[in-house]
């Protein structure tokens, strides 16, 4: 008799569990992820259906998708998607993984743009076009510049632009500000690379698979907010804000680089877990 859903199910959980030292709850809800991405069908459809038998197609299909977590790979990877800001974005290993974390930097961003005149934003560093993408959709009267060195995550970028409609979003290949000649912009905002170079993380867990370049930034992880910062200063406006995302660890470093590059109203935004995760500063000169 061909394996029931639910027996799969349970194999597949303690399989991921014992893996990756997932709990039970964790587990169980990657295990239920990958089932419906091969059946396409939500997760609540599985409740009703869990004596439902699999086919063999389908029971080699999750096979795969379970060997490839079972090594480590990210279920975005696996997938191919992540939703961000209640959008689903596509996601390839060129491309860091959108996390809920990074909304802090959009909802912050949101607060700074006008919804009924024109502006223009610049997003450094826009990977999969998760920040870029979003700002231009719920400010579509906005210019949105989203910028990247890598000309692999732009084209993710692109199609998730085309895909989701952003029509007002311009994306240009560029090491930070290197292409942007004298523009200047209303608001800057960035996920840069934040993570110390040595440190033991970028070993662990999903990073292990994501690119290094959008990762690490230095001995202490701040090379390239010193970057961002300092060539900010030519391309706000007056009044301008920049606005970034950084470790858990690193907001008063942050700031005091802020302050010393003559932003003033310097301040750090906590998330939901209470850390300090977006700093910012608004550019007079």
């Amino acid at each position: 008799m061909p394996a029931t859903l639910d027996t799969n199910l349970r194999q597949g959980a303690d399989a991921l569990g014992a893996a990756l030292y997932l709990d039970q709850r964790e587990s169980r809800l990657e295990t239920q992820i990958l089932l419906c991405h091969i059946l396409q069908q939500p997760r609540s459809w599985l409740v009703a259906h869990d004596r439902d038998p699999l086919t063999p197609e389908q029971t080699a299909a999750f096979a795969a998708l379970l060997h490839r977590r079972l090594g480590g790979e990210p279920i975005a990877y696996i997938l191919g998607e992540r939703e961000f800001y209640s959008l689903d974005f596509k996601v390839t290993p060129a491309v860091l993984i959108p996390r809920p974390e990074t909304e802090l930097l959009v909802e912050l961003a949101l607060e700074r743009l006008p919804a009924d005149h024109p502006c223009r934003v610049l997003d450094l560093g826009t990977g999969s076009g998760a920040v870029a993408v979003t700002l231009a959709r719920h400010r579509p009267q906005a210019e949105v510049v989203a910028v990247d060195q890598s000309a692999a995550a732009l084209e993710v970028a692109r199609e998730n632009a085309q895909r989701l409609g952003a029509g007002n979003l311009r994306l240009t290949q560029s090491d930070w500000y290197s292409a942007l000649d004298e523009e200047k912009f209303d608001l800057i905002v960035s996920n840069p690379p934040y993570i110390a170079a040595a440190d033991p993380h970028l070993t662990q867990g999903d990073v292990r698979f994501e690119p290094p370049a959008a990762l690490a930034s230095g001995v202490d992880g701040l090379d390239d907010i010193r970057t961002i910062i300092r060539g900010a200063v030519a391309h706000l406006k007056p009044g301008g804000w920049l606005q970034f995302e950084h470790g858990y660890d690193q907001a008063a470093a942050c700031r005091k680089l802020l302050v010393q590059s003559g932003f003033e109203r310097v301040d750090s935004a906590a998330d939901l877990a209470g850390i300090e995760r977006v700093s910012y500063g608004l550019w007079t000169p």
